[in-house]
């Protein structure tokens, strides 16, 4: 990735993370969604988005409700950013379950 890529993800990554802690409950209630990845493409047009989701049995629920606002959160990143950024990045999000998947491994290796 270049520096442009990089500080552009880390930007989205602090604001899109301030947004769930506001909004969160919303999406999931008695839960709580963090930002763990964002990967942006050259262009700047795209990003993926991770997201770690605690608290909650349904977690892929919780990030299709979140996909589905994902228009929203863009026109939110793009208010908060308009003197930075010139496009805001369609967003995509995904399910990061790798914090679920090391700790499988964790217990099997402890049996």
């Amino acid at each position: 990735m270049s520096i442009r890529q990089d500080k552009v993800a880390s930007l989205l990554k602090k604001d899109i993370g301030a947004y769930f802690q506001q909004n969160g409950s919303v999406y999931c209630p008695g839960g709580m969604i963090t930002v763990t990845v964002i990967r942006v493409v050259p262009d700047l047009s795209f990003a993926r988005v991770y997201l770690s989701v605690f608290g909650v049995d349904d977690k892929q629920k919780v990030v299709d409700a979140v996909k589905e606002d994902a228009w929203k959160i863009r026109k939110e990143m793009g208010r908060l950013n308009k003197n930075v950024l010139r496009i805001v990045p369609e967003f995509n999000f995904y399910l990061d379950d790798s914090l679920d998947y090391a700790e499988e491994i964790d217990s099997i290796l402890k049996k």
